[in-house]
């Protein structure tokens, strides 16, 4: 029997406010346990939350982003659960009317364009965290992520395998950076994924058992993640077996996926509406200046850089990635004057090569947008040939200076004096007179000798469109 995997995503997206989501109480990264947790946090007896706008924008924000419906009226539930880092007992978040409902991402697999739909994005604020170490055989509780904001953006049962599933998560990821709601840094928790997978027989339309994967944070360990959860499933269910609805966790040193719990459903947590909140009333001026404020989208970017720049579709996509991506782009087209493609294709090449081998975002790249224009203005006015470039791509990326600075230190001025070519050309003509008499008799391939030969004399600095001109010329 052949079977299909279905993949839903729930995407908790910790929102890039300083403050947390009903406290004041600061939302940064790596203080000492507990030093971050207010009397609202730990949820002190006559303490009362206070909602964070700078949250509510950063959600109204998404559900622009994604053609969402925007509640003009939304409602906070306590979502009732016992856990250690709980301190409330029960967790603020939204349930029959969430802030953002509906919604779509494009997505990319290969060749194929795919829509997935978004069911949802709600608000809610997070638990603290549970630390298991040297703690004398006990375990620790940090409270400062407790009441951090969160958007958590739950997907329909759209995906069919681990590979959709990366694309929508690389796609929401890079667009919750994009638009500044989210840092995106998966170390530190701030996008962390859940996975609802199952597995049904080809062509069914009834979905199976699901098992949901919790707390994945990094793209490669979602891929595996769902593979083994997959396989694991239709093993179960060709041996005759049944699938159980529960909660895994995915183990990436044994590489499997193995029960943390039984799978809760909404009524078992009780939800009811929060009274010490009131209901959200989002207006339609405040929709309008969040819309204002929004940055260009990659949609319209990508749709720009194609007619702007006369660039592919497909180099269009690449370099809008990623919003930093995208700004290095604009920022060397500028620089250069132009030559679009040729900027383009040194950062989808050189560029993008050297930075994977070290592990670089384009942030961090030791070759700046200035830098890579003059590169390209070098080789647009001749005074560089490719290869010659790429040469001076290297030291640029070595710091060893400026673009002329390690021309003029190297002498890697591209030679393009026909006088100098020509004589170098006839020597090499002299030299090798059984390959030109083997060229001239019909063996096209002998020219690819000679050239080699001719930029081996002159050390890879001529033209090389001048030096094939001449070569052809005088073997004629």
């Amino acid at each position: 029997m052949q079977w299909e995997i279905v993949v839903g995503l729930e995407v908790h997206t910790q929102l890039s406010t300083q403050s947390k989501i009903f406290s004041g109480s600061s939302t940064a990264f790596g203080a000492e346990p507990n030093t971050q947790a207010s009397a609202v946090d730990i949820a002190l007896p006559g303490v009362l939350p206070v909602l964070n706008k700078g949250a509510v924008e950063r959600a109204i924000q998404l559900g622009l982003a994604i053609n969402a419906n925007i509640s003009r009226r939304s409602v906070f539930a306590r979502k009732n659960y016992f856990y250690p880092d709980l301190p409330k007992g029960y967790q603020i978040s939204q349930m029959e009317l969430p802030v953002v409902e509906g919604g779509h991402l494009t997505i990319q697999v290969g060749d194929v364009e795919k829509v997935i739909r978004i069911t949802r994005a709600h608000l809610e604020e997070d638990a603290g965290k549970s630390i298991h170490g040297d703690f004398h055989g006990m375990t620790g509780i940090d409270l400062n992520r407790a009441g951090t904001p969160l958007l958590e953006i739950v997907s329909e049962p759209d995906m069919r395998g681990s590979a959709e599933a990366v694309a929508y998560a690389k796609a929401l990821h890079s667009l919750v950076v994009w638009l500044g709601i989210c840092d995106g840094n998966m170390q530190e928790g701030s996008f962390r994924c859940d996975a609802n997978v199952s597995v049904r027989p080809k062509g069914s339309i009834e979905l199976g058992t699901r098992c949901e994967i919790k707390n994945l944070n990094s793209f490669r360990f979602m891929e595996r993640a769902i593979e083994y959860e997959a396989r694991r499933q239709i093993e179960i269910n060709e041996d005759g077996g049944t699938i159980r609805q529960e909660t895994r966790l995915y183990d990436p040193d044994r590489d499997e996926t193995r029960t943390m719990r039984s799978k809760e459903d909404a009524h078992d947590y009780r939800y009811f509406p929060d009274p010490d909140l009131l209901p959200l009333v989002i207006s339609e001026e405040w929709i309008a200046r969040t819309r204002a404020a929004m940055p260009e989208l990659p949609a319209a970017m990508r749709e720009r850089f194609v007619g702007e720049y006369a660039i592919s579709a497909y180099d269009a996509a690449v370099l809008t990635s990623t919003k930093a991506m995208a700004s290095y782009f604009e920022a060397a087209v500028g620089a250069a004057g132009g030559e679009a493609k040729i900027c383009a294709n040194w950062m989808m090449g050189e560029l993008s090569a050297a930075l994977n081998r070290a592990e670089l975002t384009i942030e961090q790249s030791p070759v700046s947008a200035a830098q890579l224009a003059m590169l390209v203005r070098r080789i647009s006015d001749g005074t560089l040939s490719g290869k010659l470039a790429k040469e001076v791509f290297e030291a640029l990326w070595q710091a060893e200076g400026g673009v002329d600075e390690i021309i003029e230190a190297r002498g890697l001025k591209q030679v393009s004096d026909s006088g100098a070519i020509e004589a170098v050309v006839a020597q090499v003509l002299a030299d090798n007179p059984n390959q030109v008499a083997e060229y001239r008799a019909g063996k096209e391939k002998m020219l690819g000798y000679l050239i080699g030969q001719a930029m081996k004399a002159m050390k890879g600095k001529a033209n090389p469109q001048q030096l094939n001109e001449i070569l052809l010329r005088m073997l004629a």
